[in-house]
């Protein structure tokens, strides 16, 4: 992986998993052969970040492979709209719903390459083993969760900070991670961060309830091959006013990809 904009191979602005052959041992025990190779290369990644030599394109590489071994157990999956990140003028708040660890793992591979990104990520994933030495190279912002009048002033001040150095910051505004997408819980804080920065948001669409939420640790849930992974980029929105209307714009994008998906679930994604 040479270059920066390449780590992921995109066909007129979309990209689709690949054909290819799963072994049989991978696609009986997708679960396992998928944590088998993320336990190495988060491993691997946080030697690297201790001996501070984990980069922008060292975690893009890190979730290009997360990405890898998904496909390898047989995810299949399919990112559109990339034309709407690579157009931007300037950082932009993304804004999107939250169903998995997906997300988390594999949007740097599509969003770092082409623009600097950071990420709001609860206080918890900066003090897990191992894991915890990538985050924190990521300079993310923290909350707890606990305390939303903190967490709200740490989403402003920290955006604010990293917008101004030109990182786009990319905020799930539900409670918590759900496959269903409840509007009552998905709050206004990124429209508010964008409003105050003056950047415009990028709606994302995610249907990534391949990686499932686990029962006893939510992070580490069950790989489900048959269920497809889509991602889609909408076109940025300058926000207005107090941002109600944008607000709801954001909405509107993730409820009609999320339906339209649905409608198709039974079919695999496009190849």
């Amino acid at each position: 992986m040479n270059s920066r904009d390449e780590l992921l191979c995109y066909d007129d602005g979309v990209y689709r998993t690949a054909p290819s052959t799963v072994s049989w041992f991978a696609r009986t025990f997708p679960t396992f052969n998928f944590y088998r190779r993320f336990a190495w290369n988060v491993y691997r990644s946080s030697r690297r970040a201790r001996r501070g030599e984990y980069g922008d394109l060292e975690w893009s590489q890190t979730s290009h492979q997360v990405l890898q071994s998904l496909e390898a157990v047989g995810v299949r999956a399919e990112f559109s709209g990339l034309e709407q990140i690579r157009g931007l003028q300037s950082p932009c708040v993304f804004v999107g719903n939250h169903m998995s660890m997906f997300e988390t793992m594999v949007l740097p591979a599509i969003i770092q390459p082409i623009r600097a990104v950071t990420f709001v990520v609860k206080q918890s994933l900066l003090d897990y083993p191992v894991f915890r030495h990538v985050v924190r190279t990521r300079n993310p912002i923290a909350v707890s969760r606990d305390n939303a009048r903190e967490d709200f002033k740490a989403v402003m001040q920290g955006g604010l900070e990293r917008l101004e150095q030109g990182i786009s910051v990319v905020v799930f505004p539900q409670t918590t991670r759900s496959i269903t997408f409840d509007t009552a819980q998905f709050n206004t804080i990124g429209v508010k961060l964008a409003l105050r920065a003056g950047v415009p948001v990028v709606p994302i669409a995610l249907l990534t309830d391949a990686w499932g939420n686990g029962k006893w640790f939510k992070d580490l849930g069950p790989i489900d091959p048959q269920k497809p992974v889509r991602i889609s980029f909408g076109p940025p929105i300058a926000i207005t006013g107090r941002g109600n209307e944008q607000h709801q714009q954001i909405i509107d994008y993730i409820q009609t990809k999320l339906s339209d998906w649905r409608s198709v679930a039974s079919q695999p994604v496009a190849m």
